[in-house]
């Protein structure tokens, strides 16, 4: 497996917390937060809603950073280089004319 294919799986991973992370976030003070409620809970409700923030942003930060490392390892070939679709068209393509060949002319009128 290349190194490409392992930034990708691994942006995947962090796309997926990231997207878990911001749903579970209530931009009204719903979500999460809301539902430990009470200062009986261990944390308490400003430190899940901290935990969140700072998840957020070190996630976000993650995936900028995988995506930068991404397009360095990134070497312009797939590892499937002998592709039967590009031979193909190759072949059926029409060959150009070439200048030992006549020209067709158009009768004058």
């Amino acid at each position: 497996m290349s190194t490409f294919s392992i930034f990708l799986v691994l942006i995947t991973i962090v796309c997926f917390l990231l997207i878990v992370v911001i749903m579970v976030q209530n931009p009204k003070g719903g979500g999460l937060s809301s539902s430990l409620g009470g200062s009986t809970q261990i944390g308490g409700v400003q430190k899940t809603s901290d935990f969140l923030d700072k998840s957020t942003w070190t996630l976000a930060t993650i995936l900028i950073a995988l995506i930068l490392l991404s397009t360095l390892s990134f070497t312009g070939t797939l590892s499937d280089t002998d592709s039967k679709i590009i031979d193909n068209v190759e072949a059926t393509a029409p060959a150009a004319p070439t200048q030992d060949a006549p020209a067709a002319t158009t009768p004058a009128n």
